[in-house]
């Protein structure tokens, strides 16, 4: 980036492709917490492991993104999906094994994976 003007274009076109997206889009959001707690807890692998076997298995309708903060840190890592016209789902506590398994049964099949929900969780 050379110039204010470079830099007002770039932004001129990030805000066209933002445009882009509506509310009815058929792609599943997957965000994952990576505030300290949620990093501190193992959210890091859990986010590379959804992020690689997505683009690996060419799964163009499911978006990875992370998030600070959720404010329930006793429950990281957190991983919550947004699906069109359905409620979020949040699992907690979840580790590679437990995101491959969303993955292939929740974000793939349709199935959400009750055993892992915030509100299945043991005290």
């Amino acid at each position: 980036m050379k110039s204010l003007e470079e830099l007002k274009a770039i932004r001129d076109k990030m805000k066209g492709q933002i445009g882009m997206r509506s509310e009815d889009d058929d792609n599943i959001r997957v965000v994952v917490g990576m505030a300290t707690c949620g990093i501190a807890s193992g959210a890091r692998p859990v986010l590379n492991l959804l992020v690689n076997e997505v683009q690996a298995r060419n799964l163009e309708n499911i978006t990875v993104t992370q998030t600070g903060c959720i404010g329930l840190c006793q429950y990281e890592p957190i991983v919550e999906v947004f699906e069109p016209g359905r409620e979020k789902i949040t699992y907690v506590k979840v580790n590679e094994e437990k995101a491959l398994e969303i993955l292939e049964q929740h974000l793939i099949k349709g199935n959400v994976v009750d055993k892992y929900l915030l509100h299945m969780e043991e005290k």
